[in-house]
């Protein structure tokens, strides 16, 4: 049973670089544990962190406007097949830890861990560039809106890009309206370089395709 490092700094003041990683599906046991279904690649960051940030739904019929998050300390977490357990502070029976299914689980992304060489947060890549090639020489493809996983590897799920006569970057759109996107490997056999600070992939991708 893990008991994740806490943060002495860490502020009720919501931080603004909240990352959203995983949902609380269900309570779990009758002493008040919550179990977690974290989103692709945000287990360990849960589990390594226990300043955690819980959103509550928003209601049928709402505004769409996101409720504020609240502070919560992570007593004990651990895994549990594809899922979190996890025990929060002053969560103490089955009916509180009841009240909180649906709450999304979010961290600052400054609490992650610095990863590891060649390696990459997914959330990192959302609103890099990426760019193929055509006739040998880079060319744009498009703007990572998201990223999945097939099982196999991760995938970018990118919207076409097209660069207009002012030089800038504009979303191609399909006939209703809608970005057009395309799925790319996100595997060393295309990817060759990827660079967070200037938010830039480089891949072999063919851009016209």
């Amino acid at each position: 049973m893990s008991t994740p490092h806490r943060n002495p700094e860490a502020s009720h003041a919501q931080p603004e670089d909240l990352v959203e990683l995983g949902r609380i599906v269900s309570a779990y046991g009758v002493k008040g544990w919550v179990k977690i279904q974290p989103h692709s690649s945000g287990g360990n960051t849960l589990l390594d962190v226990n300043d955690w940030w819980l959103r509550a739904p928003v209601p049928p019929g709402g505004t769409g406007v996101l409720p504020p998050a609240r502070p919560v300390s992570v007593v004990n977490s651990r895994p549990q097949g594809s899922t979190i357990v996890a025990q929060i502070e002053s969560v103490t029976d089955r009916d509180i830890a009841h009240n909180l299914k649906n709450h999304t689980v979010w961290v600052p992304r400054g609490c992650f861990a610095a990863p590891e060489d060649d390696e990459y947060y997914w959330v990192d890549l959302i609103g890099c560039q990426l760019y193929g090639m055509r006739d040998d020489a880079p060319g744009l493809i498009g703007v990572v809106a998201d990223v999945t996983d097939n099982g196999a590897h991760a995938l970018l799920k990118v919207e076409r890009q097209l660069i207009n006569d002012a030089g800038e970057a504009t979303t191609v759109l399909n006939a209703r309206g809608r970005p057009v996107e395309i799925l790319v490997p996100f595997v060393h056999a295309h990817v060759h370089a990827v660079d967070i600070v200037s938010k830039r992939i480089d891949s072999d991708w063919p851009v016209d395709l």
